[in-house]
């Protein structure tokens, strides 16, 4: 019998702490993005979206739904199986050749998520790679930190981009060192030191994986992510991205050498035994990455940068404090669970501004915050309306 007490008891915890998380019922409306329809608890109405991570706007550009549509016509509806039981589709494999080209490696490889890529390369890699020791910054998604426990290999931590300590660590390194980072850190929108990083990599002979899952789309001339926008692509040996959040769909990969994507395709339980992605979900994805490898993706993301500065400008002059980057995300920190879940049940009930409570575990505790993510089709009116209300709601 379930203890029902036990997780009721959960839950109260929970409320109590103001970490109990409610789901928002939304509902996209393609061809008016960033609008939505909230479906609330007393009435169904229209909002503007703050903080979806579909940071261009590909889930609704009519390239990648006209490339889904073709591909729901042709293939139906789901793969029909594993990648190795009849769920490698024509689809699948073109995909894999448009990323691995996008990053500048030979191979890549699709997981049914950016966080199932990520736990389960990290596991491969100490199955493959005899005494391999993980150095992971402190700020690392979940998903990274997950990998890396389940491998049950040695793991150091050092501070958020503190290249000092990292060098402490590889110095003291008896095995394969691996270090393991992101580019865009998304709670913060804060960058790492990549080059510094890489340098060090070099002289201690390490392995390195970067997660560059809110950067992909967004940044490069081709929109590869932070590596390429630094000339640092053919430095780093794994790139994790995704393709749910700039590119408009859903679904994770790792890119990198064609030998050791091989390798890894071969032991990772996460990619082996599980339903491959949708072709249909395929074929969206590799029309998003072909629009913005193009002249339309420059334009798209330099009006999404111009949305960014906007929205920052404007909260700047209505006295909001913007934890400051260099980046696309926009935290406006509050560091206090209950009043941020206030704020944002307020600016959605009275205002139709949706923006997300960020809460533990998510942030660490007493890092609460709202997440602002502006699109290239934010206007000038949503940005101020934000603007006005949130201070409002802030200073009342």
């Amino acid at each position: 019998m379930i203890p029902i007490k036990t997780f009721q008891n959960k839950i109260d915890q929970l409320k109590q702490s103001g970490n109990y998380r409610i789901f928002n019922d939304i509902l996209r409306e393609s061809g008016d993005y960033p609008n939505a329809i909230w479906y609330g608890p007393y009435n169904i109405k229209n909002i503007v979206n703050w903080c979806s991570n579909d940071y261009l706007g590909m889930g609704q550009h009519k390239v990648v739904s006209d490339a889904m549509h073709t591909a729901l016509s042709q293939t139906g509806a789901g793969s029909g199986g594993t990648r190795n039981i009849s769920g490698t589709t024509h689809y699948h494999v073109a995909l894999e050749h448009e990323i691995a080209s996008l990053h500048k490696k030979n191979s890549a490889l699709l997981y049914t998520s950016a966080y199932v890529a990520n736990e389960w390369s990290l596991i491969a890699l100490s199955k493959i790679v005899e005494n391999i020791e993980f150095i992971s910054d402190s700020k690392n998604h979940a998903s990274l930190i997950a990998g890396i426990r389940h491998s049950g290999s040695p793991k150091h931590i050092f501070q958020h981009n503190n290249i000092q300590e990292l060098e402490d660590i590889l110095k003291s390194i008896k095995g394969t060192p691996c270090i393991v980072f992101e580019s865009v850190y998304s709670m913060d929108g804060y960058v790492s030191e990549i080059e510094a990083i890489l340098d060090l990599a070099d002289k201690y002979n390490a392995i390195t994986y970067i997660d560059e899952v809110h950067a992909v789309g967004l940044y490069g001339a081709q929109g590869a992510g932070y590596l390429e926008k630094l000339g640092l692509q053919d430095r780093v040996d794994f790139v994790n991205g995704t393709l749910g959040k700039a590119f408009g769909c859903q679904g994770g990969y790792i890119a990198g050498d064609g030998v050791a994507i091989d390798a890894i395709r071969s032991v990772a339980s996460g990619f082996i035994f599980t339903t491959s992605i949708s072709p249909v979900i395929c074929a969206g994805a590799l029309a998003a990455i072909k629009y913005l490898r193009s002249e339309n993706g420059i334009e798209l993301r330099n009006k999404h940068q111009e949305i960014v500065k906007k929205l920052k400008i404007a909260l700047h002059n209505n006295g909001i404090e913007v934890l400051e980057n260099n980046t696309h995300i926009v935290p406006v920190m509050i560091n206090d669970p209950i009043k941020c879940k206030s704020i944002s049940d307020k600016l959605i009930e009275n205002h139709n501004i949706y923006a997300q409570a960020i809460n533990y575990p998510t942030v660490d505790m007493g890092t609460e915050r709202l997440r602002f993510a502006p699109t290239p089709f934010h206007t000038d009116a949503m940005i101020n309306d934000l603007a006005d209300k949130l201070k409002g709601i802030i200073y009342e």
